[in-house]
């Protein structure tokens, strides 16, 4: 099959509606306030249908897709008209999809919006409910309280929704590893189907970063972050949801697909303001800033603010950090298929001395962070990111 006929089978969907700038994480730095949501929206519909990208070497068809994911770290922001019409135009252009995920804020939800989000086909819910305790959600800036973090995931399965997955927090300056093992027991006791944990970053730019910086707060110990790590994988796997990457959490048969893609050096398309791709060798990512956006899009240009052509070597490079963040880790079998190289040889040095140390296993089957490692997976992974 030539390239420019290739299907796009991940398709990503960037929403950074959020009308103002997260203090504790910076997230939302993509404001649309004072814009025309209508006209952005319309914008990331055209780029859906190809006009804008094929200026990055090939065209594609996104006819029928396996897995769409919506984030940007709150969608559910646009509320629920223009949320579920928009949702609705895109299911028109691509199909219904294996996996449908939307990301909500717990605080903006209500049980009209679930209800409607399962209409247009959407049946995996992510709900950023970043922690169960009250005065940690206060710390996040989050403005609601833990009932409401309980009430979005009632509602949530009273629309019909039967496959939620949680997003959680640890590492809060102050906290305790009791705390957290509290925290992550009221999940258990929420049964979801899957769970995503991570710990507190300090994002430059953001009050929390300069707060550190300023000797303001102060970081949890790593020990004691390697410590709350540790709860969690036992907790939940105790509950059988069990870790299938550093981060995440899934009982049997409810692994993300979409971003196991991702984690399995598969191509994806990336649609909106932010988005980034991977497809044909290339990697891009969209211009942040929506007028930027808007410009290019609208005269039928790409969006992409870079492009960068990875040679065989960098994809391979890439790979093989991504799988590694997998609990399977990388698969002799499936790593030649994709990149063409043996990933024993062409990474021997970083695999013995991690051999060694006693931070990989090696087998017939592949090569795989051993379990007291993947705290530290980042150090790791640093090895494998070039040769």
């Amino acid at each position: 099959m030539k390239e420019e006929e290739k299907r796009a089978e991940y398709l990503y969907i960037h929403i950074p509606f959020c009308r103002r700038k997260c203090d504790y994480c910076g997230f939302y730095s993509v404001p649309i306030a004072g814009e025309d949501v209508g006209r952005v929206l319309g914008a990331m519909l055209k780029e859906l249908e190809g006009d804008a990208a094929r200026e990055q070497g090939s065209s594609r068809t996104v006819e029928q897709v396996k897995t769409i994911y919506v984030g940007g770290g709150s969608p559910s922001c646009l509320g629920t008209e223009k949320l579920t019409e928009f949702l609705q135009a895109v299911t028109q252009r691509v199909g219904i999809s294996q996996e449908f995920t939307v990301e909500v804020n717990p605080g903006q939800v209500d049980y009209e919006m679930l209800r409607r989000l399962r209409e247009v086909g959407v049946n995996r819910l992510s709900i950023g409910a970043q922690s169960l305790t009250n005065s940690e959600l206060n710390y996040l800036g989050r403005g609601y309280k833990a009932d409401k973090v309980y009430e979005a995931y009632e509602q949530g399965r009273r629309a019909g929704f039967e496959n939620i997955s949680l997003d959680v927090i640890f590492g809060l300056p102050g906290t305790q590893v009791e705390d957290w093992q509290k925290n992550v027991q009221k999940i258990v006791e929420l049964k979801p189907e899957h769970v995503s944990a991570y710990s507190l970053s300090y994002e430059e730019g953001t009050k929390l970063y300069r707060q550190k910086e300023e000797g303001e707060v102060q970081e949890v110990e790593e020990e004691v972050q390697r410590q709350m790590y540790e709860a969690t994988i036992d907790i939940l796997e105790g509950a059988q949801i069990k870790q299938y990457e550093i981060s995440n959490f899934a009982r049997q048969g409810y692994e993300c697909q979409h971003n196991l893609a991702y984690w399995s050096g598969k191509e994806y398309l990336g649609i909106g303001p932010g988005a980034s791709s991977y497809w044909g060798g290339r990697r891009w990512s969209n211009v942040k800033d929506t007028v930027g956006y808007l410009a290019a899009v609208e005269q039928g240009a790409s969006a992409a603010a870079e492009s960068v052509k990875l040679s065989a070597e960098e994809i391979a490079c890439e790979a093989a950090v991504l799988m590694l963040r997998r609990t399977r880790g990388i698969e002799r079998g499936e790593y030649g298929r994709i990149t063409g190289f043996d990933i024993e040889r062409l990474f021997a040095e970083p695999i013995g001395r991690c051999q060694k140390m006693g931070l990989l296993e090696v087998d017939e089957r592949g090569v795989r962070l051993r379990r007291e490692a993947r705290a530290i997976a980042d150090t790791i992974l640093c090895d494998f990111a070039a040769l």
